[in-house]
């Protein structure tokens, strides 16, 4: 492809070789220059000369968000203030939040990154592109806007929420690309059908970040926009933020930036590494980052790599979609669950809507008890509910086992939300 953003490598080997490159420079890069690194690598005596080859990362000690915390307001900086040129922080739910630091050249890798994003989209310098994320602190809106100009498509910077102004720009300036949370596409898409303004757009793709998404809510997307492709971005403040990876039109997995940083899965309770192709824990390392290089970055994201080479040809390797947090998990009647486990059943149960919501709570016998609330499909009439409700239940006692309650309510009545949805409601410790 001309003007291609993608370097070019012709074999794994190859990428391989660039990130052996990489992992000597950043861990000498931070030796050197951060004190923090420098005194946990002494602590494990371990010292730039000992990273011979890729194998050897798993002599460095990891890195948690605790450390990020604790170096408050700068943490993991290696760089002088002066060449530090923006910062970013995420949104965090307690406590300090993580603020990382950007040099100039940090930034130029990420919107490179970024704009690798749109290229294998299959996006064009003719698309428009309308960012719905939010702007300012968090690293999304920033992200892809720098992206999309890299690239050179015309960005259109609506920002989250209104979603008068997100169906006016949509309608009037023809955007053929939205970028969004899953959540926010769902609203979007279902105002577009209320208004009846399908006839009226230009759109083309979709690209979710920020949340987990099922497989149902996707499908409900595609249809309700007609959009040719909906693709999954993902995105981690600590690691750059949003466009270190997409998966392309094939969709066989999100194809990440392995010249930008190593990807490693562990068993989060054990930290070995899992068996090729299984679930786990997302570890990352940055090959290029110069103000807060991570080290072996435990980032409480699960997914797995997948081992196959992806047919469209590109020799960039592939995770599966981010399928929850390993902070997410919550324990029934002493059985671990994954929401992600939840929203797989029922993706693949015919007769469920996208939206639904689970609800721990304890009564006065003392044991803990679930109900799921699963919204119909729209095209079904209620008659079907209770055979429905008794599917899904099957189904969860079958593949998690644990017994729930199952209620099957109309379409549209859980609450729709601009930003990311929640959808495990934990009432038991109120109780």
């Amino acid at each position: 492809m001309a003007n291609s953003f993608f370097p070019p490598f012709k074999s794994v080997d190859e990428i391989r070789k660039a990130q052996l490159e990489g992992l000597q420079w950043t861990v000498k890069h931070v030796y050197e220059n951060s004190e923090f690194y420098r005194s946990r690598f002494d602590e494990h005596g371990v010292k730039p000369e000992d990273i011979r080859s890729l194998d050897d990362i798993t002599k460095l000690p990891f890195t948690v968000t605790d450390d990020l915390r604790a170096g408050y307001p700068f943490p993991l900086r290696s760089v002088p203030f002066e060449k530090i040129v923006r910062i970013h922080a995420s949104s965090g739910t307690t406590g300090k939040r993580k603020v990382l630091s950007y040099t100039q050249k940090d930034i130029d890798d990420w919107a490179n990154m970024f704009a690798r994003c749109f290229e294998i989209a299959g996006c064009t310098a003719e698309d428009r592109v309308q960012i719905a994320v939010g702007y300012g602190l968090w690293t999304a809106g920033a992200g892809f806007q720098a992206g999309v100009e890299r690239f050179g498509a015309m960005a259109v910077p609506v920002g989250p929420g209104n979603i008068d102004i997100q169906l006016q720009m949509l309608v009037d300036l023809k955007t053929t690309v939205l970028c969004c949370t899953a959540s926010m596409a769902l609203l979007l898409a279902e105002e577009v059908e209320k208004r009846g303004l399908r006839d009226e757009l230009a759109l083309k793709k979709v690209i979710f970040g920020a949340e987990r998404s099922s497989d149902a809510m996707r499908k409900r997307i595609r249809e309700m926009l007609k959009v040719e492709h909906t693709f999954d971005i993902p995105g981690l403040t600590e690691l750059y933020g949003p466009g270190t990876g997409l998966d392309c039109p094939k969709h066989e997995g999100i194809h990440y930036w392995a010249d930008y940083y190593i990807l490693e899965i562990i068993d989060p309770e054990t930290l070995q590494p899992v068996p090729e192709g299984e679930i786990g824990e997302m570890v990352v390392t940055t090959l290029k980052k110069e103000a807060a290089p991570l080290v072996r970055y435990r980032t409480r994201d699960l997914t797995r790599l997948i081992t196959h080479p992806c047919s469209c040809g590109n020799v960039f390797p592939m995770h599966d979609r981010i399928m929850g947090r390993s902070d997410d998990m919550f324990i029934f009647r002493a059985v671990n669950i994954y929401p992600g486990q939840i929203d797989h059943i029922l993706s693949y149960t015919e007769g469920v809507g996208s939206e639904y919501q689970v609800i721990l709570y304890r009564k006065e016998d003392g044991k803990d008890y679930m109900t799921i609330r699963v919204e119909r499909d729209p095209a079904r009439s209620p008659g079907g509910d209770k055979e429905l409700a008794a599917r899904i239940r099957d189904r969860i006692k079958r593949e998690i086992l644990v017994s729930a309650n199952v209620e099957i309510v109309d379409y549209g009545s859980l609450p729709r939300t601009e930003r990311k949805s929640k959808r495990v409601f934990d009432n038991r410790e109120q109780e």
